[in-house]
């Protein structure tokens, strides 16, 4: 294999390594204005857009055992990947193809598996990672708060016993 060959092939895979999640991206139309304006938006969530070739990336994702993406290999594509919060990117790809028309979801690899886009955009609608983790909290304090309600009612409940006795005795 040519050097250069081989050297493009180690910047896919390096890409590929850096989350678990690939977002696969065709950004037929889009301008390098357009492709400026999501790399900005993407580094917010630190993710990244990549343009590459299929060749490559068909060499690199077999190496590291991801599915076969060989239908998602059509055209140009663009790769998406970086950052933890994989519903946060796809929002983004989502706003930006409902604002622009342009840069549409392919495909993706979430976990090693691979997911149409329709499931890119079921991605999208979940909560950001911060607002599961409120959410979580929230029912994770719910019993805890509860708990401490009755332990706090119990001596109450003496007390308006105790003083029910009182005026009854007196």
């Amino acid at each position: 294999m040519r050097a250069q060959k081989q050297y493009l092939i180690g910047e896919v895979e390096s890409h590929l390594k850096k989350s678990d999640y690939v977002i696969l991206a065709n950004f037929t139309g889009a301008s390098v204005a357009d492709v400026a304006d999501l790399r900005g938006k993407l580094a917010a969530e630190k993710a990244e857009f990549h343009v590459i070739k299929n060749s490559s990336l068909r060499v690199a994702a077999k190496a590291l055992g991801l599915p076969d993406l060989e239908s998602a290999l059509t055209g140009p594509t663009a790769l998406v990947v970086g950052g933890r919060n994989s519903p946060g990117v796809a929002k983004i790809l989502k706003q930006f193809f409902k604002d622009k028309q342009k840069v549409e979801v392919k495909a993706g690899v979430l976990g090693k598996k691979l997911i149409s886009a329709k499931q890119v955009e079921q991605l999208a609608d979940l909560p950001s990672l911060e607002a599961l983790r409120a959410q979580l909290l929230g029912l994770l304090n719910q019993p805890a708060g509860s708990f401490v309600r009755i332990i706090n009612a119990v001596p109450q409940g003496l007390v308006n016993v105790l003083q029910a006795k009182a005026r009854a005795g007196a």
